[in-house]
């Protein structure tokens, strides 16, 4: 399991990237290298790491449903997930 602060790091990314994503856009699309320089570095959508939203395991992560695949085994094997079965052939 990742540390609290690890998870809340995250987090904060998200919402940053969230924030800022239409004024990226926009300079992008003018070409305004200076001013794109100037937003916050955490405002960029390539530093969100994926990670389980239950543990925030950032690898084997299953996109989705938003979980590792340890989770998503856990969770399958207890009838948690709808639809998902154990394959037998």
């Amino acid at each position: 399991m990742a540390k609290e602060s690890i998870k809340a790091r995250d987090l904060k990314r998200r919402r940053l990237v969230e924030k800022y994503a239409e004024r990226r856009a926009e300079l992008k699309a003018a070409g305004d290298w200076e001013a794109l320089d100037k937003l916050p570095r955490n405002s960029s959508s390539v530093r969100v790491r994926n990670r389980c939203k239950l543990t925030g395991r950032p690898r084997g992560y299953i996109r989705q449903f938003g979980i590792s695949r340890v989770t998503f085994r856990d969770m399958a094997l207890a009838g948690k997930i709808p639809g998902v079965t154990k394959a037998s052939w």
